[in-house]
């Protein structure tokens, strides 16, 4: 079965979070996925209060930028929020965007070498084990978790282009591919997981821009249009019928979850979580 979700936009204030986690765990929605975006909120400590503020709701980070966050903390605060809700979240990890890592200061001049120390170290750490490494960037001595997960953790990693697509078949356990991602895209994507080594237990999560109610299909057009991107490839507007319909066509390409993503003037939060578990998700359990 597909894994639905919907997406809390980072251009919300973090303390519209509360209402919009509570409706979608209320409601029933699968997963809730948060994004550390700079500048604006952050997804460890978005999703500990979402985790805490719901009984059921999975919660995702897609994702956590590498070249801002030393391994050793991410790992740490990984295996807290897995050991505090357990089986309820989901933390994925990728190169970040590079203008912005180069305003703080932590661009590299290889994200990918970056990106495969990181997660080489990071599911070491998350195992339990003692990590010792001196590699170009990641750099631990001795470091081991007293509060390791209890159980297996899946370390997720957002890609786009095709090198890193094959390292997150290599390395990770599951792919985050980006918003603007079309049905096309998402087979090549995971034919090339797939060439990484992926088995077929890996997942595949894919972010599907979505509007319902008034001018949602302006809306759509509209968010669209500054990335120059056509809403009928990459979006959907519409009611449940038609957005379960594009969930389909995403899901029947390759994607094991899709997560619905609103437009940043979604006038509604909670009333599209609440869209997304009521009246999507029956569409889609039709077929």
């Amino acid at each position: 079965m597909t894994i639905l979700g919907a997406v809390f936009l980072p251009q919300l204030p973090p303390e519209r979070l509360r209402d919009v986690a509570r409706a979608a765990d209320e409601a029933g929605l699968d997963e809730l996925w948060l994004w550390e975006d700079c500048f604006r909120e952050s997804g460890v400590a978005s999703a500990a209060a979402a985790l805490a503020w719901t009984q059921r709701l999975r919660v995702g980070v897609g994702l956590l930028p590498v070249p801002l966050r030393n391994v050793a903390l991410t790992a740490m605060e990984v295996a807290t929020l897995h050991r505090l809700f357990p089986g309820r979240v989901h933390v994925g990890v990728g190169h970040g965007v590079q203008d912005w890592m180069g305003q703080v200061g932590a661009r590299v001049e290889s994200p990918m070498m970056l990106l495969r120390e990181y997660l080489n170290a990071l599911r070491s750490l998350l195992r339990g084990d003692e990590v010792t490494v001196d590699g170009r960037y990641v750099h631990l001595d001795g470091v081991r978790l007293d509060w390791p997960p209890t159980g297996q953790v899946e370390v997720y990693a957002g890609a786009v282009g095709p090198k890193s697509l094959r390292l997150c078949g290599e390395l990770a356990d599951g792919t985050i591919l980006t918003g603007g991602t079309t049905v096309d895209g998402v087979r090549a994507a995971r034919a090339l997981i797939k060439e990484g080594g992926a088995t077929a237990a890996h997942r595949i999560t894919v972010y599907l821009e979505a509007a319902t109610g008034p001018g949602a299909t302006e809306r759509l057009r509209a968010d669209l249009a500054t990335w120059g991107s056509d809403p009928a490839e990459v979006g959907v507007a519409g009611g449940a019928a038609a957005v379960a319909e594009a969930v389909r066509r995403w899901a029947d390409a390759g994607a094991d979850a899709v997560i619905l993503q609103p437009t940043p003037d979604d006038p509604d939060p909670e009333g599209f979580v609440r869209f997304a578990a009521e009246q999507v998700r029956p569409e889609l359990d039709r077929t």
